[in-house]
């Protein structure tokens, strides 16, 4: 199976470019797709680029990844509502640091190999070229009917709030990062989720008026939850590739608790399951619906393959700890369930507070379980709050010495899912 037919069954191809296949066919190709620096970790919302890099050399081709040293100082504006705040240069440079370090996670830079990934950054060939010089190599290139024609700028420049020249350059910027890196890497192929096409097919036009070259490019289609949410955002926020900001238990859950219609796409996307392993599993799952088989095995490949065996392995134990054992009293857990606990968001709390029997609704707010205490108390008067396993009715209740865990710890959840152990020094 070539990459577009595996792409194809895997729901993860909507535009190509006519001839991109038989490109791919011919001869090994190198391909990029761009990285905007907006933080130190990239989410799971960037899963499905850094996927289609991996499938694309997993087929013999050779991956470019851009990270946007530039680009991630204008921002994109495509289908956005309102324009970026520019990051600083420090920013940046921790920011394109910390991405790098993760993509060089999945993809394979062994020099050794014919098709060996590369990492990019275009701001190593955009801080040499001055605004003239981009205006007559570049900008007169492409019309500003051209420009103006796209779907993905229409939304800003017909709103109330416009769209400052900034911005309105960024898909030149993409443009001219695809010219340099054909020329220079001869690189034939963009990538990009279905929101980048009209900036992607300015780089193939660039490449065709100013070069006289041909290039290719295909999108993926944007994930999205089938009850219309947001992919990739909890309770807690956005679901970081990094553990320090997603602990692997909390990434776990995210795809353990997918709905079965997602679910059955999710583990296509997000997973290299062969498609006879894929439907022998999603025949399983629909003869007993209750037993999660797909959520489980989804939720094990993914973790394993950004977390590893052992940030999967200790994601179980967690859950177990906080799930499968929750009809046990609290008092249960030892103190090294409690300290090795992952998955739980951890503070402190003054000893003195709790000798002198602490107001319960402050104690909730001190302690970041919630940001006011209007929201603490409309969550207890719903039934959301459990201390120690035990659901909080009291409004007036008092936080004292006798709700602490082997003299120190005291567990909060709030809701389903969200657990917090606060120790008490």
């Amino acid at each position: 199976m070539n990459l577009i037919d595996e792409l194809r069954w895997r729901g993860m191809l909507q535009d190509i470019m006519p001839g991109t296949e038989e490109q791919l066919k011919k001869e090994m190709t190198s391909a990029y797709i761009g990285f905007d620096p907006t933080a130190e970790s990239l989410h799971i919302g960037s899963l499905v680029p850094i996927l289609l890099l991996v499938h694309l050399q997993k087929a013999g081709h050779k991956p470019l990844a851009l990270v946007g040293g530039a680009t991630g100082m204008v921002g994109d504006p495509s289908f956005k509502v309102e324009e970026r705040k520019m990051l600083d240069m420090d920013t940046l440079e921790i920011n394109v640091k910390g991405i790098k370090a993760q993509l060089e996670r999945f993809l394979d830079f062994n020099l050794a190999k014919p098709n060996a990934a590369e990492m990019v950054n275009n701001f190593d060939w955009f801080k040499n070229i001055s605004f003239l010089d981009f205006i007559w190599y570049t900008v007169k290139n492409i019309t500003d009917n051209y420009i103006m024609s796209k779907d993905s700028l229409k939304k800003r420049l017909d709103g109330d709030s416009g769209m400052s020249f900034t911005e309105f350059t960024y898909q030149l910027i993409q443009g001219y990062d695809f010219f340099h890196l054909y020329t220079t890497k001869n690189c034939k192929l963009q990538m990009g989720g279905s929101d980048q096409w009209g900036n992607i097919v300015t780089g193939t036009e660039l490449i065709r008026r100013k070069a006289g070259g041909e290039a290719f490019a295909f999108t993926c289609p944007l994930i999205k939850k089938a009850d219309g949410t947001k992919f990739g955002k909890t309770e807690q926020g956005t679901v970081w590739l990094d553990p320090e900001r997603t602990s692997p238990y909390l990434f776990y859950q995210f795809w353990l608790n997918t709905t079965d219609v997602d679910a059955v796409s999710y583990i296509k996307i997000f997973t290299f399951l062969d498609s006879a392993t894929i439907e022998g599993l999603i025949t399983e799952h629909e003869k007993d619906p209750g037993a999660r088989i797909l959520q489980k095995k989804l939720a094990e490949e993914v973790t394993v393959y950004i977390h590893g065996r052992e940030g999967y392995t200790g994601a179980l134990e967690t859950t177990e700890k906080l799930f499968l054992y929750q009809n046990a009293s609290a008092e249960s857990l030892s103190e090294s369930d409690l300290e090795t606990m992952q998955g739980v968001v951890r503070s402190g709390y003054e000893r003195e507070k709790v000798n002198a029997g602490a107001d319960l609704l402050s104690f909730l707010t001190d302690t970041n379980v919630f940001t006011s205490k209007g929201e603490a108390r409309k969550m207890i008067q719903n039934g959301g709050v459990s201390i120690n396993r035990k659901k909080v009715e009291d409004l007036q209740a008092r936080v004292d010495h006798s709700l602490l865990l082997h003299d120190k710890y005291i567990l909060v959840q709030k809701g389903r899912k969200n657990h917090y152990l606060i120790e008490v020094i």
